[in-house]
């Protein structure tokens, strides 16, 4: 019984850090997102001579079928890529409206790592974050961070974040 409990505990670990890790990497992903939407549209303006946009509604209109091509390709990654961060922002919404503390836990995440430049100190974290809520001590932020990022894997992840796992734990057993 022991080893089924070390393995549940470290698959909470492993929820919670892949959840704290996808947020340490948002703003990369963002810039990554955009950057390559922006490489994309210049690459095909200059082999094509007018915009992605332009071409797929012409080819829709002439019935042309791209499956299969690179242009496809190219826009189903995108795609996948919008996707993937409105489901973030999607999960931070529901966790901002549905949760008690949801707009506290709200401003700490997106301070931390959901706004367009990331902060210098968590000095400035606190100050933006008492400038929209009452204010807070580090003690609470750091606590409220973790309850956040612990909330946001419940919902990103489902009944098998670390959360959740005690109330498994009863319908299992």
């Amino acid at each position: 019984m022991k080893k089924q409990e070390q393995k549940r505990t470290e698959r909470e670990e492993y929820l919670y850090h892949n959840t704290e890790l996808l947020l340490k990497r948002y703003r990369d992903v963002v810039w990554s997102v955009e950057v390559s939407a922006i490489q994309t549209q210049i690459s095909f303006e200059l082999k094509m001579d007018c915009k992605i946009e332009e071409f797929l509604e012409m080819s829709y209109e002439a019935g042309a079928d791209l499956s299969g091509t690179d242009i496809q390709e190219q826009m189903r990654v995108m795609e996948r890529n919008r996707k993937m961060l409105k489901l973030i922002e999607a999960a931070v919404d529901l966790l901002r409206k549905k949760k008690a503390d949801g707009e506290l836990y709200y401003w700490i995440l997106y301070y931390t790592y959901l706004s367009e430049k990331p902060p210098r100190r968590v000095e400035d974290i606190i100050d933006s974050i008492n400038a929209k809520t009452e204010p807070i001590s580090w003690k609470t932020y750091y606590n409220k961070r973790s309850k956040a990022i612990e909330v946001l894997s419940t919902i990103l992840w489902g009944f098998t974040s670390k959360e959740c796992l005690p109330i498994l734990k009863d319908f299992t057993e």
